[in-house]
């Protein structure tokens, strides 16, 4: 424990939460490998000619349904305790995705059926995320929830490096029906370690009530200053969607490589992640909103070679610096409002970014599938890199225009 930094060795002390961060460790290794499967099994269940839509259908039906079941469910589930959250959560996932190896092993798997599952299986999974870090805030005292928070968060990053490689293998050498089984695999995992692991009793710390979320924005619209971050926020994770559904394209159909080359850009996106979040301390010393605006641009300028005649390890280089420029956004984005919002309304703020966040992506991801279709798929990662800039320098220009104002508001 020695070469631990002080303020992980009380967190990494809890017995229950080492138990719990290797389930979580498992699981996120199985996400890891299904970012690169579930594309690569849609592209080849799709038609001819029909390759782009259907990842894009894949890939926003992975993720975009979860903000369907944070809405539907919210009156059901705001009250379930945090350990069954997780457990119904985990559940589901494994269940469903493990649907899918049979089903194509039986060969009745279609493009539709497969999404279909794709979609009951993320249904849930917002709530499960927000069990999970409810059941954290219960196990361990407020000293204690920041350094575990950026140990879980920094093992989602670290899953980018091992699982996109051996995805990349796999999917060439078997088949991505067969990594989705795995990764259902560690779902049930983390089920069977959370349903044998004794935890503390759910009820000290609540799930946020339902209308939190509303009473965010309401008060978001009173700060320009963090609704702007907000606005920010929101599109840099919608400019980032189509990217998912785009790179796989550009490896088979532009470069018409294996799958192997995509588990090497996913591999070293995640390694320059985890290089750029170590960096977040010598970040925290800088003004966080330039540096914020400057990871927007950085991250564009490092997509747009991509929609040029370049190389293909310039754009793998491009890649993985993006990840290191890309890596730290979150925990500044936080910090940032963090720093930044009235402490008596920050729990009510955060519930209404989480809420708005939960849509950009999905959101950015399902338009990947008919931009990639009708443009291509160097073009959509360049163009998706271009535009990105745009928003930055225009965050950069609102910046200096309201830093006046903004001034004022953070005296008051």
């Amino acid at each position: 424990m020695g070469l631990i930094p002080s303020a992980y060795r009380p967190v990494l002390g809890n017995r229950v939460f080492r138990r719990l961060i290797l389930g979580f460790a498992v699981s996120y290794l199985g996400d890891g490998m299904s970012f690169v499967a579930v594309a690569w099994l849609a592209i080849e269940l799709a038609p001819p000619g029909q390759a782009g839509l259907w990842v894009g259908g894949a890939v926003a039906a992975y993720t975009l349904p979860g903000v369907v079941g944070a809405l539907v469910f919210g009156r059901r589930l705001r009250r379930v305790p945090a350990r069954r959250l997780l457990l119904i959560d985990n559940v589901v996932r494994g269940v469903l995705l493990g649907a899918v190896p049979l089903a194509w092993l039986a060969g009745l798997l279609s493009p539709p059926l497969y999404l279909a599952l794709l979609a009951v299986s993320s249904l849930l999974h917002a709530w499960g995320n927000a069990g999970k870090y409810t059941l954290l805030a219960e196990l361990l005292p407020d000293e204690q929830r920041l350094a575990a928070n950026t140990l879980v968060s920094s093992l989602e990053f670290a899953a980018m490096i091992a699982g996109p490689a051996i995805a990349g293998v796999l999917v060439t050498y078997i088949s991505p029906a067969l990594v989705l089984g795995l990764d259902a695999l560690t779902y049930v995992f983390l089920a069977v370690l959370v349903a044998r692991t004794r935890l503390p009793a759910s009820g000290h710390v609540s799930i946020v009530d339902k209308t939190a979320a509303r009473g965010g924005f309401a008060l978001l619209r009173t700060h320009p200053e963090l609704l702007g971050l907000l606005a920010l926020t929101w599109f840099f994770n919608f400019l980032y969607g189509p990217v998912e559904v785009a790179l796989p394209l550009h490896v088979t159909d532009d470069l018409h490589a294996p799958g192997t080359l995509l588990g090497l850009y996913w591999t070293l996106f995640g390694v320059g992640a985890v290089l750029g979040s170590l960096a977040i301390g010598a970040l925290r010393r800088l003004p966080l909103w330039p540096v914020t605006i400057a990871i927007v641009i950085g991250w564009g300028l490092t997509l747009s070679p991509f929609g040029l005649d370049v190389p293909t390890a310039v754009t793998v280089g491009c890649f993985a610096l993006g990840g290191a420029i890309y890596g730290p956004f979150v925990a500044l984005s936080v910090t940032l409002m963090q720093k930044t919002a009235p402490p008596e309304h920050l729990a009510s703020m955060l519930a209404a970014r989480s809420a708005a966040l939960l849509t950009a992506a999905p959101l950015g991801t399902a338009l990947g599938g008919p931009l990639t279709t009708a443009l291509g798929p160097s073009t959509t990662l360049g163009g998706s890199g271009l535009v990105t800039v745009l928003l930055g320098v225009t965050a950069c220009v609102v910046l200096l225009v309201s830093r006046r104002d903004w001034s004022g508001i953070k005296k008051h």
